[in-house]
C-alpha cells in the first residue's frame, strides 16, 4: 500500500507544477493555442476544403464527346465513383465536345476505359466517371484521347423535352382542360391522376417491350392507308386525312423512336435516385439551407481573403509564390524586435550590388528604449543643429563613391543564380 502512494506521488507533484507552469505562463499558453488554432485552420481549408496539393504530380488525358452532357470544369474525375482527378476545361474542337481530363500519376487507368457524364443527384453535379473493362494493361498515358465512339452522356432535359414536344403538339387543349378540371371537380383527384400516372407508366413499358414491332408498324402504316384510299373511292375524304396524319407521323418517327427509347433508362434511373436518397432527402435540405445561410455570411470575408480590393495582393497569391522550383521559399526573422523607421526608401536584401549609403540618416521615433547611434544621440554643444536635415539638403542624397586605388578591393555583383525573391 506505501508503495503504490509512493509511486503515485511523482506524478500527483509534477500534474500539480504543470498546471501552476501554464497558469503562470497563460498568456504565452494562449497565443501558442492561438497560432496552432490558426494554422490547423488555415492547412484544413487549403488542402481540405480547397483541396490544393502543390506537390501532386498529374498527367492530362483529352476525352471527347458528342455532346457536354452538362459537364463543366472544375468537376471531379472518378474511376467507378473514386476521385482521381479534375476537370481542367472544356471545349468545342472539330464539332465535338473535348474536355480535358487532370488524373494523379499514381492512378492507372486501362487504355480501353469508358467514359461517361455522370450527376451525383438530379439537381446536377455533373462529374467524369472512367469505366475499366479490365485491371490490365496498357494505360492511358499524357496525352491521351478517348475518342467518341467510348464515351457517352446522360440525356439531357432540353433533349427530352423536344422529344416530347411531337406528343405535345397533338394535344387537344379543350380536352385537357376537361381532364383538369374532372381531375380537380371532386375529393376522387388523387386517386384519378395516380391511376393516370399508372397508365402512362404501363404503356411506356409496354411499347418499350416490343419496340421493332411499334416502329414497323409506323413505318408500313403509310403504304396500307394509301393502299386503302386507292382501292376505296368512296373514302377519298378519309383518306386524305389519314394521309396527313400519316405524314405527320412518318416526320416524328425519329424523334418518337428516341422518346421510346430513352424514356424507360431516364425513368428508371430517376426513380432509383429519388429511392436511394428519399430517407435523408429531408436532412440534407436542412443542412443545404444551413450551409447555404452560412456561406453567404462569410462571402465578404471570402471575397476579401481571395481577391482583396482594401490592401494590395491577394493572399492565395502569396501563398503561391512560396512554393517553385520543387521547393518552399521564405524569410524568416526569428528574433523580431522594434526597429527605427529612418522613413527613407527601402532597398531589395536580396540584391547585392552594394549601394552606397544614404548620406543623411535621422530616426524619426522619439523612443529612448531604440539607443540609436549617431549625432542625434550625442551630447551637443548649445546651438549645435547637427542632429537635423541641414536646409535645402537632399533627403535622399547618398555618399560619394569610394575612390578606387591600387589598394581597392573590388566590389562586383554579388549574385548566385538563385530565383529573385522580390520585395512585398
Amino acid at each position: 500500500m506505501n508503495a503504490a502512494l509512493s509511486t503515485r506521488g511523482p506524478g500527483k507533484w509534477s500534474m500539480v507544477a504543470l498546471a501552476k507552469y501554464v497558469s503562470r505562463h497563460r498568456l504565452t499558453v494562449s497565443w501558442l493555442a492561438l497560432v496552432l488554432t490558426t494554422v490547423l485552420g488555415a492547412t484544413y481549408l487549403i488542402f481540405g476544403s480547397l483541396q490544393a496539393d502543390p506537390f501532386r504530380s498529374t498527367y492530362v488525358v483529352r476525352v471527347r464527346f458528342a455532346e457536354s452532357g452538362g459537364l463543366q470544369p472544375h468537376r471531379d474525375v472518378t474511376v467507378r465513383g473514386v476521385r482521381v482527378g479534375e476537370v481542367k476545361s472544356v471545349d468545342i474542337a472539330d464539332g465535338v465536345v473535348v474536355a480535358v481530363a487532370a488524373i494523379d500519376s499514381s492512378v492507372k487507368i486501362p487504355a480501353d476505359s469508358t467514359a461517361r457524364v455522370a450527376a451525383l443527384s438530379p439537381a446536377g453535379e455533373q462529374y467524369l466517371d472512367f469505366v475499366p473493362r479490365t485491371s490490365a494493361g496498357p494505360y492511358l498515358a499524357d496525352g491521351a484521347t478517348v475518342s467518341v465512339d467510348r464515351t457517352s452522356a446522360p440525356v439531357t432535359l432540353a433533349r427530352l423535352l423536344g422529344d416530347m414536344n411531337g406528343a405535345v403538339v397533338q394535344l387537344d387543349p379543350a380536352k385537357l382542360a376537361s381532364i383538369v378540371h374532372e381531375l380537380g371537380g371532386g375529393p376522387q383527384a388523387p386517386e384519378k391522376l395516380a391511376a393516370i400516372i399508372q397508365g402512362g407508366t404501363f404503356m411506356i413499358t409496354t411499347l418499350s417491350s416490343v419496340l421493332p414491332q411499334t416502329v414497323s408498324m409506323l413505318h408500313n402504316s403509310e403504304i396500307v392507308l394509301s393502299t386503302v384510299r386507292d382501292l376505296s373511292p368512296g373514302l377519298a375524304a378519309t383518306a386524305a386525312d389519314l394521309d396527313r396524319t400519316a405524314t405527320g407521323v412518318d416526320r416524328m418517327t425519329g424523334g418518337y423512336r428516341t422518346l421510346v427509347t430513352e424514356s424507360p433508362r431516364a425513368l428508371h434511373a430517376m426513380d432509383q435516385i429519388i429511392a436511394d436518397n428519399s430517407p435523408t432527402m429531408v436532412q440534407l435540405l436542412g443542412n443545404l439551407a444551413t450551409v447555404a445561410q452560412m456561406s453567404y455570411l462569410h462571402v465578404p470575408a471570402m471575397r476579401e481573403f481571395f481577391f482583396p480590393q482594401q490592401r494590395p495582393g491577394s493572399s492565395m497569391d502569396a501563398l503561391a509564390k512560396a512554393f517553385h522550383d520543387n521547393s518552399v521559399w521564405a524569410i524568416v526573422n526569428l528574433y523580431p524586435r522594434k526597429q527605427c523607421d529612418y522613413n527613407l526608401p527601402r532597398k531589395p536584401i536580396t540584391v547585392p550590388n552594394y549601394p552606397e549609403p544614404y548620406l543623411y540618416t535621422y530616426c524619426t521615433d522619439p523612443d529612448p528604449s531604440l539607443v540609436v547611434r549617431g549625432a542625434r544621440n550625442a551630447p551637443q554643444p548649445p546651438g549645435d543643429d547637427t542632429a537635423h536635415l541641414p536646409p535645402g539638403a537632399n533627403p535622399l542624397a547618398t555618399t560619394d563613391p569610394a575612390p578606387q586605388g591600387k589598394w581597392s578591393i573590388p566590389t562586383p555583383y554579388g549574385g548566385v543564380p538563385e530565383p529573385y525573391l522580390p520585395p512585398k
